[in-house]
């Protein structure tokens, strides 16, 4: 199983502010342990966690899945299966 990374950017920079790992090996069981905060941007995203844990289980699927820039934040968040 892939780990589901999430890391938040600053504009303008290469290096996370923020990063999150969940192990692949618990990702099924982390989703509810993952910070209401970035649980929340996933759904304001339309971002669905259940169908991140089915992809995990996937050894083909890796990479980024969905890169989000809030311009007025001045934040890049990319979350991806690693």
């Amino acid at each position: 199983m892939a780990d589901l990374k999430i890391r938040v950017f600053r504009s303008g920079s290469d290096a996370p502010v923020t990063t999150i790992t969940v192990p692949g090996t618990v990702l099924k069981i982390a989703s509810s342990l993952i910070p209401s905060q970035a649980a929340h941007a996933l759904q304001e995203k339309g971002i669905d966690l259940d169908e991140i844990i089915r992809l995990s289980e996937n050894p083909d699927a890796r990479g980024t899945l969905v890169e989000i820039e809030e311009h007025e934040k001045n934040e890049r968040v990319v979350i991806a299966l690693e």
